[in-house]
């Protein structure tokens, strides 16, 4: 699995808490997408394009999240998981 920003678990908690307020399977669905999509990130980072921040993105399939990452030697570092229609200014001050 990749490494994580600390805020990126404040930025999955908002959105599962979200999701199980709808419903609790849609939250485990986001779960488990939020795990497939880190799996991908992580095994084939270059296979994601660059976002304008300099950051790669891989988007979740069926919810409108995308990770920002990087890629590093010695692995990937996700900086945020972001909503598609959220301030693109979000997460980007994060080191």
């Amino acid at each position: 699995m990749p490494r994580f920003h600390p805020h990126v678990r404040r930025d999955v908690i908002a959105a599962l808490r979200y999701y199980d307020s709808i419903s609790d399977s849609l939250g485990d669905d986001f779960w488990a997408e939020f795990e497939r999509i880190c799996g991908e990130v992580d095994e084939y980072p270059q296979r994601f394009h660059f976002d304008p921040s300099g950051w790669r993105r891989a988007n979740l399939l069926r919810f409108p999240y995308h990770l920002l990452f990087y890629q590093q030697p010695d692995g990937v570092r996700v900086m945020a998981l972001r909503h598609h229609r959220r301030n693109p200014r979000f997460g980007l001050r994060r080191q």
